[in-house]
């Protein structure tokens, strides 16, 4: 079961809706913090940890925090900036200061490559690696599609899918995890089963 607290959340909330950009990059949060408590199901968590890594992880991702400049861009490092960024952020909003800590750690390994050493970014790990499976997966790859420079045609979002489908089922750690990663990963192999046949590769 989770233990949390509830001072810090509307203001973490608050700060994550204005500071992210471009606007379709906000929903990502609550829809990963509804996954995390789906994940974490039978595990004994702080949902406090989990909860502000989850708002704070993509901090450096958001216009605004990343560099324009492409070639800067191409080497920035989102996630170091999110743990560099993520102390004094939750210290302005009254977050427990003995929790900070973990909730860097969890950010650190929260991509699929890194490998969590608490529980805390375990369930943030599996859950952000669901929102790469699915429909999910789908919308938030195909509209970066010309805005992002890894995604500049329909054939590049469609490798990157290929490539989640291929690869990420595998390096889920809980079982709740894998038991959601089922479905979400058969409707995205039928996606990329229908692109294929309509030519979308290019």
């Amino acid at each position: 079961m989770p233990v949390n607290s509830l001072g810090f959340r509307d203001a973490l909330v608050a700060y994550i809706r204005e500071q992210a950009k471009p606007v379709d990059k906000f929903s990502h949060q609550p829809r990963l913090h509804a996954l995390t408590c789906e994940v974490g199901a039978g595990q004994t968590y702080d949902d406090d940890i989990v909860f502000a890594a989850v708002w704070l992880h993509d901090l450096g991702v958001f216009v605004g925090h990343r560099p324009e400049e492409l070639e800067a861009l191409a080497k920035w490092d989102c996630v170091a900036y999110a743990m560099r960024q993520t102390p004094s952020v939750l210290k302005s909003i009254g977050f427990p200061a003995e929790k900070i800590p973990a909730v860097v750690e969890a950010i650190r390994t929260h991509q699929p490559q890194a490998n969590p050493t608490i529980i805390e970014g375990i369930i943030l790990r599996d859950a952000d690696i669901l929102e790469q499976l699915g429909a999910v997966a789908v919308l938030r790859t195909v509209c970066k599609i010309g805005r992002d420079t890894r995604f500049q045609t329909f054939p590049d979002a469609l490798r990157v899918l290929q490539k989640n489908a291929d690869t990420l089922f595998s390096q889920l750690k809980l079982p709740a995890a894998r038991k959601l990663a089922e479905p979400r990963l058969k409707t995205l192999q039928q996606f990329l089963a229908a692109a294929k046949a309509e030519q979308c590769w290019g």
